[in-house]
Order: C-alpha cells, then sequence, then structure tokens
C-alpha cells in the first residue's frame, strides 16, 4: 500500500513536472528506483498531465503526452467502437497494459476489416475511469522476459490513487469547433476515505458522452448523387451529404472503480480493484440509397452498427514484507468483456422478398472474452559476499484464457444478412480456451556503485502453442551524476490470441462483400490458409543520458525490433474465388448492386517479418522565474521506421503479402513524431502550449467505384483491383493545443482549451480512392486525426 509519504512526493511531483523524480515499478523489480535512474527507458505521465492534453478520453490523452504512441485516424466498422493504441509503429496487440503491474483484460472486439490494426483486440482504455488515475509509467522497451506474452513494443502500467481523503470532482465540455457538432461531456468524481486506521477505501467514477462528429463538405459528397455517373439512380432524389461514413461515432460510457487496502496483521496487507463501464456507441455505415428498401426507406437510409458493451475486471490480493526474508505478493484477477454487436436503421431486402418482412434493428453477434490470472511474486535484496548488492525477484503465473462467439438473430445473417453489417452465423460461433503456466526469476545486481547489471529469464507453456523461453540483459553505468549510459538486449514471444485464430465473419458494403475467413475452415484452406504461429522477437537497444546544466535533462535511446512471423490479414483474393470461398462457410453474399470484383475474403496469417528500427529523445527543464513564475519546457520525440525483412508463402506457394498490406505493416504509422510542451504557472495563473509534428505516412490505396472498369492492371481491372494500388502521402503536419487555467482558491480550477487550434487535417485522396465520394482521407494512416479544431473548457474542484 502507498505510504502517505510516497502520495506527498508525488503531489509535488505534479507540481513541479519533474516526473524524473519519481519512483517506479514498471521495467525493474528493484526497490525505490527513479525514473531518472532506469536502466531502462521509463516516461512518467502524472494525471496532470493528462488532464491538460484536454482529451475526454484516455487513450487520446496518452497519443498527446508520448510520441511513441499513435492511433488510427479513423476506425471502421465495429472496429471504430472501440479504442486501442499503437507503440512505435506496432500492432496493438504487440503493447501490454497493466493497472497496477497486473495484467488488464483485453477488448473482445476484433478489428476485422483490413488495414494496420487487423487482428487486434488490445486492452480499451477508456474503460478505465481517468479520475481514478494517479500516473502512468510507459516502459519503451522488449519486456515479455518479465511480463509475459504482448509486451514486444513496450508497457503502459497504469498507477492508480491510494489516498485515503478528499474528494476530486470535474466536468468538462467540448465541441469540434469548425464542424458544430460533436459534443461532448464528462462528469466524474473521485475520493477517498479510511478503513479503520491502518487502510483505505478509493471510489472513482464519470459519465461521458459524445455526439456523432461527421465530416461534412461539398469534397465529401457521395457520388452517386450525381446523375450523369450512376443514371440508375437518377429517378431518385437524395442529398449529395446524405453518406456519413467519415465521422467519430455517438457513445455514452460509465465508468466506475473502488479499490481498497488494509493491513491484517502486522507486516501483512489485503488489496483489492474492482473496475465496470459500460458502452453504448453507435457508428454510422455507408448509405443506401432508396432503390435497396423503398417500402422502409423511400428516401435511402444509413445503417447504424452498435454496440452495447460490459467490461469488468476484479483484482484481489495479499501481500507481506517478510516470507523467509522476501516481500511477497499472491493475487488473482478476473476480468471479461462483453459485446452485443447490432444493426440499427438497417434492412434485410432478401430476407424481405422471401419473408414479407425485415427488422430494421437487430442483434448481429455476441462476443466474450475473459481471462483469469493468479500469481505469486517474491523478491528481496542481498548482498553477495558482503560486496555485491542485488535484487532477487521471481514468480510464477497461470492464466486462463476464454472466448466465446454467439451467432446473431436469424435476419441479420440469412439470404444476405442485413445491410450495413451481416451478422455471424452458427458456422461462426463457438468457444475456445486455453491455459498459460509460467515462471521467472530476475537477478538485478549493482557489481560497483556506478554499474546496474540485470538479468532476467522467463518460462512460458501455452495448451495450444508450446513452450517458449524469454531471456532479457539490461545494464546501465553512470559515469558521473551527469553522464549515464543504458543498454537492453532481450527476446519476446506473442502467441496468436483467440479471435486470431477462430474469428470469421462476413462485411457487406453498398457495391461488395470481404469475408474474413478462419484460419482453421475448410472455406480459408481452399485459399491457402495455415495455422497461426506465434510471433517471435529480437529486440536491441542503447541510450545515453546527461545532464548538461542542472536541471536540463536529456535522454537519447535507438532501438531495434526484429519480429519474426507478424500475425495480420493476408493478401485478399477476389472475384470468383473470393465467393466460392465465402459460400463454403454457409453464407450467402447478397445480390442487388454487388460486383463480383468487389467480392474479396482473406485470413489472419503469419504474413512477413519485421525489422523496426527507431530513435527516442527526450528533454525537459524547469525554468525557476522567481517573481514571474515557473516555466517547464520539454521536447519528445520517436523516429521510427519499419522494412521487410522476409515475406512468407501461404500453402499454395503464394506470397502472403501484396503491396498494400505491406503498406500497412511498414508505413502506416508516422515516420516521426514530435512534442514540444511548454507549461507556465505564474500566481493563479497556468498555460499550457504543445506543439505536435507527426510525420509523413503512405499507404497503397484501392482502386474504388469511380476507377476505370476498362483500365486494365495486370490482367484485371483497374476498379476493385487486389493486384494495382495507388500510393499516397499524408505530408507531415503540426498541430497547435493552447489551455489557460486560474485558479480561484485552494479548491477550484478553470480552464478553457483548443486542440488543432488551426483545424489541420489529413490531405485529400483521389477521386478514384475515394469510396463512394466521402472518404476523403486515407482513415488507416496513423496519425492526424480527422475531427480538426476541439474547443472546450473545464471546471475542478477538489475538497
Amino acid at each position: 500500500m502507498t505510504s502517505s509519504r510516497t502520495r506527498r512526493r508525488s503531489s509535488a511531483r505534479d507540481a513541479s513536472g519533474d516526473a524524473g523524480e519519481s519512483v517506479i515499478v514498471t521495467g525493474t523489480h528493484a526497490f525505490n528506483r527513479r525514473a531518472r535512474d532506469s536502466s531502462s527507458p521509463v516516461s512518467v505521465v502524472s494525471s496532470a498531465a493528462l488532464r491538460r492534453s484536454g482529451q475526454l478520453n484516455l487513450a487520446d490523452a496518452i497519443t498527446r503526452v508520448d510520441p511513441s504512441i499513435t492511433m488510427m485516424a479513423n476506425g471502421s466498422d465495429a472496429g471504430a467502437l472501440t479504442s486501442s493504441i499503437r507503440m512505435r509503429g506496432l500492432n496493438p496487440n504487440e503493447v501490454l497494459v497493466l493497472v497496477d503491474g497486473k495484467r488488464r483484460n483485453t477488448t473482445a472486439n476484433i478489428y476485422a476489416d483490413a488495414g494496420p490494426q487487423m487482428g487486434s483486440t488490445p486492452v480499451d482504455l477508456n474503460m478505465i475511469p481517468a479520475g481514478a488515475i494517479d500516473h502512468i509509467e510507459i516502459l519503451r522497451d522488449g519486456a515479455a522476459a518479465m511480463y509475459g506474452s504482448d509486451a514486444i513494443a513496450g508497457v503502459v502500467n497504469i498507477i492508480t490513487k491510494k489516498t485515503s481523503h478528499g474528494i476530486n470532482t470535474v466536468a468538462q465540455t467540448g465541441a469540434n469547433a469548425y464542424n458544430g457538432d460533436g459534443w461532448q461531456y464528462l462528469v466524474g468524481a473521485d475520493g477517498g476515505t479510511k478503513l479503520g486506521k491502518d487502510g483505505f477505501l478509493h471510489i472513482s467514477g464519470q459519465v461521458y458522452h459524445t455526439d456523432h462528429m461527421v465530416v461534412n463538405s461539398r469534397s465529401a459528397a457521395d457520388n452517386r448523387a450525381d446523375k450523369t455517373l450512376y443514371p440508375q439512380y437518377a429517378k431518385y432524389n437524395f442529398p449529395a451529404n446524405s453518406n456519413k461514413i467519415l465521422s467519430n461515432p455517438e457513445e455514452t460510457r460509465e465508468n466506475l472503480s473502488i479499490e481498497w487496502g488494509k493491513d491484517i496483521t502486522e507486516g501483512i496487507n489485503t488489496y483489492g480493484l474492482i473496475t465496470y463501464a459500460h458502452r453504448h456507441a453507435e457508428a454510422y455505415e455507408n448509405y443506401r440509397v432508396p432503390s435497396v428498401a423503398p417500402s422502409a426507406y423511400p428516401y435511402g437510409f444509413s445503417p447504424l452498427e452498435t454496440i452495447e458493451e460490459n467490461n469488468f475486471q476484479a483484482n484481489l490480493g495479499i501481500k507481506g514484507d517478510n516470507l523467509f526474508g522476501f516481500h511477497w505478493d499472491l493475487s488473482t484477477l478476473y476480468g471479461e468483456d462483453d459485446d452485443d454487436i447490432g444493426n440499427k436503421n438497417t434492412f434485410n431486402p432478401n430476407y424481405y422478398k422471401q419473408y414479407g418482412s425485415s427488422p430494421t434493428t437487430v442483434r448481429g453477434e455476441s462476443y466474450k472474452l475473459a481471462q483469469w490470472t493468479s500469481n505469486f511474486d517474491m523478491r528481496r535484496n542481498f548482498n553477495i559476499a558482503n560486496v555485491v548488492p542485488m535484487t532477487l525477484a521471481m514468480g510464477a503465473e497461470h492464466r486462463l484464457e476464454m472466448y466465446h462467439v454467439y451467432a446473431g438473430e436469424p435476419a441479420s445473417y440469412l439470404l444476405g444478412g442485413t445491410q450495413g453489417y451481416a451478422g455471424l452465423t452458427p458456422q461462426n460461433a463457438g468457444q475456445w480456451q486455453r491455459n498459460v503456466w509460467a515462471g521467472y526469476i530476475d537477478g538485478d545486481f549493482h557489481p560497483t556503485k556506478k554499474w546496474d547489471l540485470d538479468f532476467a529469464g522467463r518460462f512460458e507453456h501455452y495448451t495450444d502453442f508450446g513452450n517458449t523461453e524469454n531471456g532479457k540483459v539490461t545494464t546501465r553505468y553512470d559515469f558521473t551524476k551527469q553522464i549515464a549510459i543504458r543498454g537492453t538486449i532481450s527476446n519476446g514471444f506473442r502467441a496468436p490470441t483467440l479471435p486470431e485464430e477462430h474469428f470469421s465473419s462476413l462485411n457487406v458494403s453498398p457495391t461488395g462483400a470481404s469475408g474474413l475467413l478462419s484460419t482453421t475452415s475448410v472455406a480459408g484452406r481452399t485459399i491457402g490458409a495455415q495455422n497461426l504461429k506465434p510471433e517471435r522477437s529480437t529486440s536491441a537497444e542503447g541510450g545515453i543520458i546527461v545532464e548538461p546544466v542542472p536541471g536540463f535533462h536529456v535522454s537519447a535511446d535507438v532501438y531495434q525490433i526484429n519480429i519474426r512471423d507478424r500475425i495480420i490479414g493476408s493478401a485478399t483474393v477476389n472475384g470468383q474465388t473470393a465467393y466460392d470461398a465465402i459460400a463454403l462457410t454457409g453464407v450467402q453474399v447478397p445480390s442487388g448492386d454487388i460486383a463480383l470484383s468487389d467480392v474479396t475474403a482473406n485470413y489472419f496469417a503469419n504474413a512477413a517479418s519485421t525489422r523496426t528500427q527507431g530513435l527516442d529523445i527526450e528533454a525537459d527543464y524547469l525554468l525557476h522565474m522567481h517573481r514571474y513564475g515557473n516555466l517547464n519546457l520539454s521536447m519528445m520525440l520517436n523516429l521510427n521506421r519499419t522494412r521487410i525483412h522476409h515475406v512468407n508463402t501461404d500453402a499454395f506457394g503464394n506470397p502472403l503479402v501484396n503491396a498494400q498490406t505491406l503498406g500497412y505493416l511498414t508505413t502506416g504509422s508516422p515516420r516521426s513524431k514530435i512534442i514540444l510542451n511548454a507549461y507556465w504557472t505564474y500566481h493563479q495563473w497556468d498555460v499550457n502550449v504543445r506543439q505536435t509534428r507527426y510525420g509523413q505516412t503512405t499507404s497503397m490505396l484501392s482502386y474504388q467505384n469511380l476507377a476505370s472498369t476498362t483500365q486494365t492492371c495486370q490482367g484485371q481491372p483497374l476498379q476493385y483491383s487486389n493486384v494495382c494500388w495507388a500510393q499516397f502521402n499524408n505530408t507531415p503536419v503540426w498541430l497547435t493545443d493552447l489551455e489557460v487555467g486560474y485558479r480561484f482558491n485552494d479548491h477550484w480550477h478553470l480552464a478553457i482549451g483548443a486542440n488543432n487550434i488551426f483545424n489541420e487535417r489529413p490531405r485529400h485522396v483521389n477521386r478514384v480512392n475515394n469510396y463512394l465520394g466521402p472518404k476523403i482521407y486515407d482513415t488507416d494512416s496513423s496519425g492526424i486525426p480527422i475531427g480538426g479544431g476541439y474547443y472546450y473548457g473545464r471546471i475542478n474542484a477538489n475538497f
């Protein structure tokens, strides 16, 4: 349990901004190690810094304060309904999220659409109440030897508040200023009380809501409204701005956390953390023209894909100070994410023709992904031969993972399914589980006062993928108090997730359909699918830490991450081959305006091996200006490049990736990201200015409905080709954020701010690469948000 003395130091650091003095628990088993003294690159982000980001969602906030973390510009279909982060350009599945050092359960809502995040079921940070967070520790290093699978790109460890007094409240509202929509609000509170003389109880809760933010402009018009391009729709009158596909979802979310700690007896403490979150969200799908369902929607309609989500996790534990001289911690946690995916404002035309009616609201499918994890950890300090100090840590872990997929209501999938999203069939449904057993040992040595040397090893057994051994060697040498070097060599392992192994679905657009086939199904095998293998990584990192003048801290770390057999969606097949493969699943591709060339199928595959190289630089300086206040200056930079090292082949000897898939792996994330921040405090005033530069991303875009059907490329018509693409560059952009705050007294603080003041947005794509007209941005890129300028106001009250 965190002592009051530690909590006072943490509060002081929030005020000064000197996060490097924070005592960390991530990336090390040593006692009382500061972030600035870490042998691995660890950044500490205070709750105050997250609040000053101006973002209401934790996932959005963390991208504003750490350059190695990015998000997709805009999600697709059900993938738009949950949040996910990427680190160092890698897949969200390769980032491990902990809460108080314990593994956090992941979402069941798989990202099933083609793109850089295909297959990801990451931790949804937005399901954790922001008011419960004291600070976040971000480890930018491979840590599979310490924490197990998923920790290839790095680790995000959320440290919660454990105060036994006080009440903190917040209320914030804002909107996308240049659109005039996307109104948001958040109301939250947290507070603590004592449990007897030696315990605490801390409760946090919040309610969040956002309206739809729709990008509407002349350049985003649906080209089907052009009667010269589509004479078949000439008899229908529908506005060109009917298509709202380029938008952020409407969402309402409630979050709650309850945390406690209390001594049982001297030296033995029990603790617990329970979190619960509920989300209802709705995302627009492409507009359907009036001819699709004239009886129900004579003016056309825009289906809404919905999610009803419940996420909870309960952590229980007991720990003590002296078990044969060891500090020990015994814990168990159960986390579960339940999702009902539905269609609203929809219609099944073929179902209507056969049965005379069709529902307009339907449940398409349900998922449940649960994890039950138990740990026993021990650590103590030794002196080897009374000369070499060391910390010895060891422990064991068991994790049971359970995945359930439930079919939708029959009308959602029969006869081609409902518009917007075809539900999952009984053939898609099933339940799967696996056990993971692990043990680790870690020795942190100090051969000299200036030299730290850490060896870690971990053994894991997966009941479906066998054994793995991971190791890590980390060292740091301090030449003086002002100059130090550090380095790490490690290997890692990521088993395919249960959804990657077993999920399959059919997605229907106005002109086509795409089938995601299970790797273990007969349908998948007909187009080359093979059993998935684990990803294996080797990482190397080296850095220097300097303090050229007192108070001016600089760290620079170079890194290389080699990953073999990366899992992503395979290259697609289209036409009759795809149609026949989808038919083997028992699903019928709907009739109507469907073009056979726009029917595609693929599956998850160990597509390629990659090499990611990069550079992280962090610098901060606290300038005391005496009567003019204090100015905290910081600069953070991430340079990142991923290249293909090897391309794997499918069961028929064909390459598993094409130029488009290669782009998802290599150039979908910014080549660089820079964050410059200045935080000035003066009496009751505080001002935060942030400049963020997103570097270039490059995508290989498909030729869509306005592309030529007579022009050919490698023997295929250019329209909907799966062998030819157009290269598109999102050029670098600077975003400017500003927040001005005023503290009325010890209790009340008011802030007004604007993010992306100058309304910067991504570049527009070419018309022939813009499906139906409204998708004017490359939404798969991981960089510039599509929402433009956002203005807000916030009130904080503390008692």
